[in-house]
């Protein structure tokens, strides 16, 4: 087993994309790299903290590869747009990688330089992983156990519709 730790805007979005992947056996919804030592959804939402809204991804690397979830990450967020994704603005929604070890920062960042190299503006943050701090259980499955709360209704969606037409091979039977 592996980690991944990502940050792509609302960790409840990101945590309903991830959860659909075959290999990925558990997604946290979390806070990393802020400078508080408890962070809590109230203070970062205020800007407090500067933590991301970020999810730990724990993966089986014989299932699906770190390259796969990057492709995944990049797709499903806007990794132009500094500290916005739509209409949730804030440090707390940055685009963000936070790497465990040589390997993934490599990874990162050819990728990154690709999609540079492509034409696109990317502003996604490459830092080493911070302390990573469980957001509070409610945050936990979100859309999951509240499908048809309104932000969730507007807002994932549009993800899992690119997830399921893009990136079948890489979904749970």
């Amino acid at each position: 087993m592996q980690q991944a730790l990502f940050g792509g805007g609302c960790f409840w979005c990101t945590e309903a994309v991830f959860l659909q992947l075959k290999g990925v056996q558990k997604v946290v919804s979390g806070y990393a790299g802020g400078h508080t030592t408890n962070p809590t959804y109230e203070a970062i939402c205020n800007g407090d903290t500067n933590h991301a809204e970020v999810i730990l991804i724990d993966f089986d690397e014989q299932q699906i590869s770190y390259q796969q979830l990057l492709t995944v990450f990049f797709a499903i967020h806007d990794p132009t747009t500094l500290n916005r994704q739509g209409n949730d603005i804030g440090t707390q929604y940055r685009s963000v990688i936070y790497y465990f070890n040589e390997q993934q920062k490599v990874e990162s960042e050819s990728f990154i330089e690709q999609l540079k190299a492509d034409g696109l503006n990317i502003v996604t943050e490459l830092s080493p992983a911070p302390i990573f701090h469980p957001a509070e259980e409610y945050h936990q499955n979100f859309f999951a156990r509240n499908p048809a709360q309104g932000y969730c209704n507007f807002a994932i969606p549009p993800k899992l519709l690119k997830l399921h037409s893009q990136f079948q091979d890489l979904l749970k039977d």
